[in-house]
C-alpha cells in the first residue's frame, strides 16, 4: 500500500458488519513506523529488539490500562521480520571507504539517528568514527547527544556542525529563489542562527567545528565573512567541498576533527533523566530552542497523566518539532526570541524508551510534493525507465 496518500490520513474503517471490525475513525500515521525504526535503532541485539517490540503500546482498555504487542503475541513474529534488518548495512563510497547505512528515523518527529550497533561496531573497527544525526542541531544533535548517547552509553569526542552559505541567507531573509547571489547583510543576518547551534553543543561540553558545505554559487567575500564569524564564536572553521572534489575536498576538514577528538571534552546531558517530562521539555526547550518556557494543551495535559499513572514519567523526551525553525513555527526563521513552545499532545514509545513531544503543527504523517513524482516517471519502446531518481 502507499502510504503516502492524503486521503489515509483520515479514514473511516471497521465497515461491514461485526466480522469485520468496530467501525471507528482511524488514519494512517507514522508513529508506530517511526518507533519500530527507532526500536530497531536503540536495540542491543536481536532478543533486546524482541523486547522492546513486546513492550510497544498498541491500544488501550477502557480502563486505560495498556495492550502491547507481547499482550496480543506479536512480539515473536514483529522480531522475525526484522532478524536479518537488525544487521549493519555495509556499503561504501565511490572512492572506497567502507560505511554503515543502518537504520533511518526522522529527526524532526523521532530521534534521528542511526543504529547503536552499526556505531558501536563502527567504533572496533576504525581510529574514527564519523556518525550523522538528522536535521538541526536543535533536533538530530539533541537527539544524538541526549537519547542515543545515553542509551548506548556513547561519548563522542567532537561534533561537526554543518551549514551552507545558502542556507544561511534564507535565515537572514532572503528569498530561496535569489540564495545563488551574493548578499553579505542576508549573510550577516543569518548567522545568529548558527551561532545558536555553536552555542548548543557547547553546552553538551564539546568542541566544535563548523564545517560549510560548499556551492558552486559561494562567493569568496561569503565564505570569508562565514570564517570571521566562526573564529569570533570561538569554533573551528572549514570547507568541505567534496561534492565537487571528493576526498581531497574534505581533506582540511577531517585534519580539524582530528584535533578536535584530541582535546579534553566535559559531554554531559542537557537534563537529568529524573526530572518529570515537563521539566525535560522544559529544559530542552529553554536551552536548545531558546524558548522562554513551554505551554501544555488539554490533551497533553491529559496524556502526562496517562503517563505518569503507567510509571513512565523517567523516560527520556523526544521532541517532535519542525526542522525550518529554532521555535515550534516553521515560519520563524534566524534566531527567533521571546516565544513560547506549545506541546499538543505527548506520545508514550514504550518500546523505544522515550515520550514523544507533539509541537506545533508538526505533522507525523510525511508530507508531500506538490507534484508527484509519478508524474516523472516514464517507459519507452524498449523498455527503458525514467524519472524514477
Amino acid at each position: 500500500m502507499d502510504l503516502n496518500e492524503r486521503a489515509l490520513r483520515n479514514v473511516i474503517i471497521g465497515l461491514g458488519g461485526r466480522l469485520n471490525g468496530v467501525p471507528r475513525e482511524s488514519g494512517f500515521d507514522i508513529t508506530v513506523a517511526s518507533e519500530v525504526m527507532a526500536i530497531l535503532c536503540l536495540a542491543d541485539d536481536l532478543m533486546d529488539l524482541k523486547a522492546r517490540l513486546g513492550r510497544m503500546i498498541l491500544a488501550y482498555t477502557y480502563d486505560n490500562k495498556p495492550v502491547t504487542a507481547s499482550d496480543i503475541g506479536a512480539a515473536g513474529s514483529m522480531a522475525v521480520l526484522l532478524k536479518d534488518a537488525i544487521k549493519p548495512n555495509l556499503v561504501q563510497t565511490l572512492e572506497g571507504s567502507p560505511v554503515f547505512i543502518h537504520g533511518g528515523p526522522f529527526a524532526n518527529i523521532a530521534h534521528g539517528c542511526n543504529s547503536i550497533q552499526a556505531t558501536k561496531l563502527g567504533l572496533k573497527l576504525a581510529d574514527y568514527l564519523v556518525t550523522e544525526a538528522g536535521f538541526g542541531a536543535d533536533l538530530g544533535a539533541e537527539k544524538f547527544l541526549n537519547i542515543k548517547c545515553r542509551l548506548g552509553n556513547l561519548r563522542p569526542d567532537a561534533v561537526v556542525v554543518v551549514a551552507t552559505v545558502r542556507a544561511l541567507k534564507m535565515h537572514g531573509g532572503k528569498a530561496k529563489a535569489d540564495l545563488a547571489s551574493e548578499d553579505l547583510d542576508a549573510l550577516a543576518a543569518g548567522i545568529p542562527n548558527l551561532e545558536k547551534h555553536i552555542e548548543n553543543i557547547k553546552k553538551f561540553g564539546l568542541p566544535v567545528v563548523v564545517a560549510i558545505n560548499k556551492f558552486p554559487s559561494d562567493t569568496e567575500a561569503e565564505l570569508k565573512l562565514v570564517e570571521a564569524k566562526c573564529a569570533e564564536l570561538g569554533a573551528e572553521f572549514a570547507l568541505s567541498d567534496v561534492w565537487a572534489s571528493g576526498g581531497n575536498g574534505g581533506k582540511a576538514l577531517a585534519e580539524k576533527v582530528v584535533k578536535a577528538c584530541e582535546k579534553d571534552n566535559n559531554f554531559k546531558f542537557i537534563y537529568d533523566e529524573n526530572l518529570s517530562p515537563k521539566d525535560k521539555m522544559a529544559a530542552i526547550a529553554r536551552e536548545i530552542y531558546g524558548a522562554d518556557g513551554v505551554d501544555f494543551t488539554a490533551q497533553a495535559e491529559k496524556d502526562l497523566k496517562l503517563i505518569h499513572d503507567l510509571g513512565k514519567d523517567n523516560l527520556l523526551v523526544c521532541m517532535a518539532k519542525t526542522q525550518y525553525s529554532l521555535s515550534d513555527d516553521a515560519d520563524k526563521i534566524g534566531r527567533p526570541e521571546n516565544f513560547r513552545i506549545t506541546v499538543r499532545e505527548v506520545r508514550l514509545s514504550a518500546g523505544a524508551g522515550f515520550l514523544v513531544a507533539v509541537t506545533g503543527a508538526i505533522m507525523t504523517m510525511p508530507g508531500l510534493p506538490k507534484k508527484p513524482a509519478a508524474l516523472n516517471i516514464d517507459i519507452d519502446e524498449n523498455g527503458k525507465i525514467t524519472g524514477l531518481f
